[in-house]
């Protein structure tokens, strides 16, 4: 039996196969780089240390203390908003057919940074107050992003990835002077959100956190609601209304999924880019499209990939701090590079 023969009969790992083993790997990663992420600081925890203070707290031990009291928060956050990014991303290019799509390219986060900032400076304590302020980014996340679409969708060639990217760059753009002239105008609200808008997981409070977890759930709950829905609609609109799926209902509760997701995740971080864009298209060619595997496996791989960012943040420059946003623009700018000049062959 020749050595080719052997190989034929020996196949590959099932699509099953695959995405267990992307699901063990993908969350061995996230728990990794969760002991890590936690144990980084002006004082380094041990691993063991870690994982006794999550564990089996003891108030009396002063580094179970430092774990719990004042890095566990920044840890779950990092998790909820890459889970988050991550989701919104894999939402945004299934629903829009873009392989482009993400919440900081079509123009959800800036949208959502402005809807904020503007609740923030016409004093709204409660819209600008942890409860609701992912409602709000909600809102405007997905107010920008129709207008991307409309604005996209016009003219004799329709809605095509490019024309959606470009328009949502212009738009992102467009909000974000908004958003600068806002803040020039109102040295407060400047004061109040430099460190936010920089997309940061410094200064987090649990009552933030909480609300926006929430919010996130609702949307992860949502979109997975969806997913088998999606499958069909890959198949093209017509085949799709054609096997009974109502085609816009299900592209507006995806893209309102996404706007949820990404309000929720910038009300928390501020507009962090490029998480939703980069996750997809590493994990969509072990496990394909099947987004019922793709969306929670995307969320898992969000999480592990923000808060590598974030522990690169705390790293490179140590003392001192980089914005975790600053980080995922240094990774996430030129993999967006690669996909543009790839769509445009």
């Amino acid at each position: 039996m020749t050595a080719a023969s052997i190989r034929h009969k020996q196949p590959g790992l099932s699509a099953s196969g695959r995405a267990s083993l992307a699901f063990v790997c993908t969350s061995s990663l996230l728990v990794a780089l969760a002991i890590l992420h936690i144990g980084i600081g002006a004082r380094f925890i041990g691993p063991q240390t870690v994982v006794s203070a999550l564990l089996s707290y003891d108030p009396t031990n002063f580094a179970h203390k430092i774990v719990v009291d004042l890095r566990l928060l920044r840890l779950l956050s990092g998790i909820v908003v890459g889970a988050a990014l991550g989701s919104a991303g894999a939402l945004l290019q299934s629903v829009a057919r873009n392989p482009l799509g993400e919440p900081h390219i079509l123009g959800l986060n800036a949208g959502a940074a402005l809807a904020v900032v503007l609740a923030t400076a016409l004093g709204g304590t409660w819209l600008a107050g942890p409860l609701g302020r992912p409602l709000v980014a909600s809102i405007g996340a997905a107010t920008v992003f129709c207008l991307v679409i409309a604005m996209a969708s016009a003219g004799r060639s329709g809605l095509t990835p490019i024309k959606a990217t470009l328009c949502g760059i212009a738009f992102s753009a467009f909000a974000s002077s908004l958003t600068a002239a806002v803040l020039i105008l109102d040295e407060q609200t400047l004061m109040d959100l430099r460190i936010w808008l920089a997309g940061d997981l410094a200064g987090l409070t649990y009552p933030a956190f909480g609300y926006a977890a929430g919010a996130v759930a609702l949307g992860m709950g949502a979109s997975l609601l969806l997913a088998p829905y999606l499958n069909v609609l890959a198949m093209g609109d017509k085949v799709a209304a054609g096997l009974g799926v109502r085609v816009v209902l299900v592209r507006t509760g995806g893209l309102i999924c996404a706007a949820l997701l990404s309000g929720a995740a910038v009300s928390l971080a501020g507009p962090v880019g490029f998480i939703g864009l980069v996750v997809p298209h590493i994990l969509r060619p072990i496990v394909g499209n099947d987004m019922r595997i793709l969306l929670p496996l995307s969320a898992i791989g969000g999480a592990a990939l923000l808060l590598a960012a974030d522990i690169a943040a705390r790293m490179i420059v140590a003392p001192q701090e980089l914005a975790t946003g600053v980080m995922t623009a240094i990774a996430g700018a030129p993999v967006f590079i690669y996909l543009a000049s790839r769509s445009l062959r």
